[in-house]
């Protein structure tokens, strides 16, 4: 029985999806204006595993990651670089691209990009209005009167007074309350021509929040399953979000939220301004994706995640001693291995999954099942081994490809170190066992491990 936490109502819950055997799943997705940073590599893997569950607990999933490719940000940044606004949001699209297929996570079923959607925006906007949440105001803005929506702040846990003591009145500002928030944002005149459209209140772009309410209702109805995000989207993102879909549709928005922790970096908060800001491909440059990815896994999703050189390197070393495992007793690919979930290791996994997707648990199961696999050097066990792994999308792999890989400055290529073993050999051959002591150490220093076997062959690793 899957329990899933809902940040809603603040609870584990049984999950029970709205249609027997079918789940909607949306989840919050990224701006396109930049590289995507650690932070989204989070989300991206997160939800993975959760889309990747489902579908092996025998659901039929349609998962929606959506695309902002309008927004502030993006218009600012195209302007300072003299370029279009698609030429902008393409090139980072497929970069975004790039880095998730490089941390093994699949395409979602729909990737729905905010400018295609304007339509409905609009339509949804009318609504809002025609029930009197929604309002233009003089500077030629559409926004939602928040205090018209009852219930507001549910989701975040704040109230409206609390919420109005933290705001500032914007200078210039035509909102009627400083709570309420932009649905549509009227053209400006030093604002290029591909950020407009006409709508019935003038000529201009939607909002921010509006688009995952249009997008969503188009994709997978006027309620679903499941919504997902980073915790920071939780206020006022989801919070808005809510509020314009329930004030448009009357009716229940979505039926559990789940939102993934922070990425702290050394124990501090990531933020640009502090200097501790990582994109996915700078470290890729320097961890192998699967290590990163296991390493995010190794977290629960709602608990803080450390990103540190340390912690990566740990992850690397569990990583290595699963596939070093599987070395020991090959098998076929994960696709030739079906899960015996009869089987104590198995048993253990589904219920960590199970338990609101506690992939620690379920990882510390594949190291328990490693273990037995070095005990007993039996393929059964290994082929369950990586069928259980590649239900989190890892190790899919040749062991020998992982074991001796490393990030773009991970030092000797396979050449290299080929070529350094053979001189060894040859050192070892005339006797010369000072040369070989000092060829193994040399590469030892250089991240290379040597293991001689029987007969006299000699196999490498990375540490």
């Amino acid at each position: 029985m899957l329990k899933i936490h809902n940040t809603l109502t603040r609870r584990k819950e049984e999950f029970k999806p709205m249609h027997p055997g079918k789940v909607g799943m949306y989840v919050c997705g990224m701006t396109v204006y930049d590289y995507c940073h650690i932070g989204h590599a989070r989300v991206m893997v997160v939800f993975d595993a959760v889309q990747r569950w489902l579908r092996a607990s025998g659901y039929a999933v349609t998962y929606v990651r959506n695309i902002t490719d309008i927004d502030d940000k993006i218009i600012r940044r195209a302007v300072e670089n003299g370029e279009t606004i698609s030429q902008l949001t393409e090139r980072f699209i497929a970069a975004m691209d790039e880095d998730a297929a490089a941390l093994g996570v699949q395409k979602p079923d729909h990737e729905p990009r905010a400018t295609r959607y304007v339509p409905q925006m609009l339509s949804l906007i009318g609504k809002l209005e025609s029930r009197g949440l929604a309002y233009q105001a003089a500077d030629g803005d559409v926004n939602f009167s928040v205090r018209d929506f009852a219930g507001y702040g549910a989701l975040s846990g704040k109230s409206l007074d609390d919420l109005r003591a933290g705001e500032r009145v914007e200078i210039g500002s035509s909102k009627r309350d400083p709570l309420d928030f932009v649905l549509w944002k009227s053209a400006k005149p030093d604002e290029p021509d591909e950020t407009r459209w006409e709508s019935p209140w003038g000529s201009g772009r939607p909002g921010w929040h509006i688009e995952c309410s249009a997008m969503s209702a188009s994709l997978l109805g006027e309620s679903f399953d499941i919504h997902g995000g980073g915790a920071d989207l939780q206020f006022p993102h989801h919070e808005n979000e809510i509020a314009q879909s329930e004030g448009a549709h009357g009716h229940r928005f979505v039926n559990l939220w789940m939102h993934n922790g922070f990425v702290r970096v050394d124990d501090e908060k990531m933020s640009k301004s502090l200097g501790n800001f990582f994109t996915i491909r700078e470290v890729l440059a320097r961890y192998d994706a699967e290590v990163v990815r296991f390493f995010i896994l190794r977290a629960h999703y709602r608990s803080p995640l450390n990103y540190s050189d340390a912690h990566l390197d740990d992850a690397r070393a569990g990583l290595t001693r699963l596939y070093t495992a599987l070395k020991a007793a090959p098998v076929e690919s994960v696709a030739a291995n079906a899960v015996d979930w009869s089987l104590p290791h198995a048993s253990r996994f589904r219920e960590a999954m199970d338990d609101d997707f506690n992939t620690p648990v379920a990882v510390a199961a594949l190291f328990d099942l490693a273990a037995e696999v070095n005990r007993t050097r039996a393929p059964a066990l290994a082929g369950q081994l990586r069928a259980l792994a590649g239900l989190l999308g890892l190790m899919a792999r040749d062991p020998d490809e992982f074991l001796k890989s490393g990030g773009a400055d991970a030092g000797d290529d396979a050449a290299a170190v080929e070529a350094a073993i053979a001189e060894r050999a040859a050192a070892k051959k005339a006797r010369d066992f000072a040369r070989a002591d000092a060829i193994r150490a040399d590469l030892l220093s250089r991240g290379i491990v040597l293991e001689d076997k029987p007969g006299g062959a000699t196999e490498w690793r990375r540490a």
